[in-house]
């Protein structure tokens, strides 16, 4: 493949290799590379437990600061290093992860100042688990045209990274001590759903997602391993994800998932409005049911639904779309939920579908571009990568990406923790408030905190 660096060109070889092995703990891999590839991990298994991958290290990274063309520009780049992989049939294709930032306008300085607009790395060792089938691949890329010793050495590195998982002592996992919290902007966010709801009022717009901040500090540095272990732990009926760069690690357990292709076939999901569970099946059963009969949250998925209804009317053919939504339950709260589907056209692509689809009003708004800058100029916050596309996808354009809602950055002995909810005309500014506690529950409670705290 030509790669052009400035007028210099280059030849990129992308070498493979991959061999099966007995079943380990995609945990236990994950954290074999706690010595020399921390910083340089990614994990990420889907919400039906029939797909698990992890990464050690960096072959190769993608990314971009791009606020109009980063899908295309990541999409090209990645087509392009595709182009340079050997073409014999493998059993796993090579994966390439990562995410982009919610919206790529705001220059805030924040604890995501190292993330950039979009980042997506091929990992050196790559770790799959599908279908009772575990395989571990080495990648290795390069301009060099003589790599024999070098992928010799790698080889050995592999196998001593699977005996570590396989036979190694793991960590007891156990969670450093919470020692403070902090209501970030709590003042501006209250005074913001005032805002917003007048503006919505005044036909301005008609929803926007108003998001807020915690702030976590412990008695020492919080182990991105032991973070996710935990994650799985809490939230077993979710999507799971981390992703590293340097000291920092963005990860989560979310329930919703923006869009899955596979085999030409896409997918994706409406995931808004909510409402607790129940401290009992009874009690559950009434907030479920009032929740499907609400005006408010009924009205809110319906803007959820439309949009993605149109987008994938774009891109695919043969919709199917449920007439009403249902429940999704998971443990600390209750969701109106629409599954979505079609058949991808032909010059339709993952990406594509991402950047039609990102972000949809249940994480921003409606109208997208006006409820985007409400939230810019409002939540006086840089979100970086929450409630925003994070997933993967391999050589052949299949893949999957979840909304990064229910997440964390964490940092040595910090933690940033985010939540939101949409306003609309009826919104009251103490009851977003509340919401957005129901909502970070599950990755406070992940991190060893509580809200009662």
């Amino acid at each position: 493949m030509p790669k052009t660096t400035g007028q210099k060109q280059t030849t990129l070889r992308f070498y493979t290799e991959t061999i099966e092995v007995s079943r380990l703990s995609a945990h236990a891999f994950f954290e074999a590379g706690d010595e020399k590839y921390k910083g340089q991990r990614f994990f990420w298994q889907n919400k039906e437990k029939t797909l698990t991958l992890v990464g050690l290290g960096h072959a190769h990274t993608i990314s971009n600061n791009l606020a109009d063309n980063r899908y295309a520009d990541i999409n090209s780049k990645w087509k392009e290093l595709c182009n340079a992989s050997v073409k014999e049939q493998v059993d796993v294709s090579p994966i390439l992860f990562g995410g982009f930032a919610f919206d790529p306008k705001n220059t805030i300085t924040s604890e995501w100042d190292n993330f950039p607009s979009a980042f997506f790395v091929v990992a050196t060792f790559q770790l799959v688990i599908q279908q009772d089938r575990t395989f571990v691949s080495i990648h290795y890329i390069t301009n060099e045209e003589e790599s024999a010793d070098i992928f010799e050495r790698l080889r050995v590195e592999r196998d001593a990274l699977i005996h570590t998982a396989q036979v190694k002592e793991l960590q007891t996992h156990s969670k450093p001590a919470l020692v403070k919290r902090e209501d970030r902007l709590k003042e501006q966010y209250l005074h913001a759903v005032e805002d917003v709801t007048k503006r919505i009022r005044e036909d301005e717009v008609n929803k926007v997602v108003i998001a807020r901040s915690l702030k976590l500090m412990f008695d020492q540095d919080f182990s991105p391993a032991t973070a996710i272990y935990h994650a799985a732990m809490e939230q077993p009926e979710s999507y799971l994800f981390g992703l590293e760069n340097g000291d920092q690690m963005f990860f989560g357990a979310t329930p919703e998932r923006l869009v899955k292709v596979e085999n030409s076939k896409a997918q994706s999901a409406g995931l808004a409005g909510s409402v607790k569970r129940g401290k009992n099946s009874v009690e559950d059963k009434a907030l479920g049911e009032a929740l499907l009969a609400d005006p408010k949250n009924l009205g809110e998925h319906k803007y959820v639904v439309d949009m993605i209804r149109k987008v994938f009317a774009q891109y695919c053919k043969e919709l199917k779309v449920p007439a009403r939504p249902k429940l999704m339950k998971i443990r600390d709260i209750q969701h109106l939920y629409t599954p979505i589907e079609g058949h991808l056209k032909k010059d339709s692509s993952l990406f594509a579908l991402v950047q039609a689809l990102h972000p949809t009003p249940a994480l921003g708004g409606e109208p997208r571009q006006e409820a985007i800058s409400i939230i810019r100029e409002s939540e006086q916050m840089n979100r970086g990568y929450y409630a925003a596309p994070i997933g993967w996808i391999n050589t052949e354009g299949d893949g999957e990406f979840a909304v990064g809602i229910r997440s964390a950055l964490i940092e040595n002995e910090y933690a940033y923790l985010y939540a939101g909810g949409g306003i609309v005309a009826e919104s009251s500014s103490m009851e977003e408030f509340e919401e957005t506690r129901v909502k970070f529950r599950p990755m406070l409670r992940t991190l060893g905190g509580n809200m009662n705290d």
